[in-house]
């Protein structure tokens, strides 16, 4: 008779990545498969070193919470802050680049030029949890602002006249301008806020603490052999 085994088969590794709704990064189709170059990237890591992954959707600032207590291994797509940075740990390697800008209405276009001060007593939206850059965090407490949840919620303030500015992204808006049939109604304003580098975080104290060391070497890997830009224009996204 052949000897019996007693040997434990390895176990599952389960890698959890957190993230909210990010146009061509994160998303969930209607049959609940998640795709976007972050996906793609996480997925391709995971295959790499024996992670069963499983993604997890939330509004922005609950992501934010849920990595930052430790209760998922990382969050896909955060602009890097000093604030955040207190609470979480962020990849070496940026892995896409924003345009962040403020949206008006075409037929009420305020004077901006990049000077804040332009913008006191405008009414401004931004997205709840949302990081715009250091200018924008330090004229904050002079600006009249408000905050939504989402970007229809922001474009549809905007477009109602409820604000006068809707500071975004371009890459997550400009899809919903057109969902929403406003293309000849808003539009972006130049200058750009900030232009933002996004990259994967994690909890301080992680599960996997090598985690973030092998996303980083696959990043500089996928750069190198021009597999990340072949899908950056898959999907659409600007790399840093």
């Amino acid at each position: 008779m052949p000897l019996l085994s007693w040997a434990r088969p390895p176990a599952v590794r389960e890698l959890v990545a957190a993230g909210t709704r990010n146009e061509a990064i994160f998303e969930r189709l209607p049959n609940g498969q998640f795709t976007g170059l972050g996906t793609d990237l996480v997925r391709l890591l995971a295959q790499r070193h024996g992670y069963q992954v499983r993604f997890e959707i939330y509004p922005w600032r609950r992501a934010l919470e849920v990595v930052s207590g430790a209760n998922s291994d990382m969050l896909v797509a955060a602009y890097r802050s000093a604030e955040r940075q207190r609470v979480m740990r962020f990849s070496e390697q940026p892995f896409f680049r924003d345009d962040v800008v403020f949206y008006v209405r075409a037929d009420s276009m305020p004077v901006w030029e990049g000077d804040y001060a332009l913008l006191k007593g405008r009414r401004i939206v931004v997205i709840n949890g949302w990081h715009y850059g250091v200018a924008f965090a330090k004229a904050l407490p002079q600006l009249r602002v408000s905050v939504t949840n989402t970007v229809e919620n922001g474009l549809r303030m905007l477009a109602y006249g409820h604000v006068e500015l809707f500071a975004t992204n371009r890459r997550d808006t400009e899809p919903v301008v057109k969902t929403l049939g406003l293309q000849d109604k808003v539009l972006p304003l130049a200058p750009m806020i900030d232009m933002q580098d996004a990259y994967f975080a994690y909890p301080l104290k992680p599960r996997y603490p090598e985690l973030s060391a092998q996303m980083d070497r696959m990043l500089l890997e996928l750069k190198r052999n021009g597999e990340l830009q072949k899908l950056a224009r898959r999907y659409g996204v600007t790399l840093p």
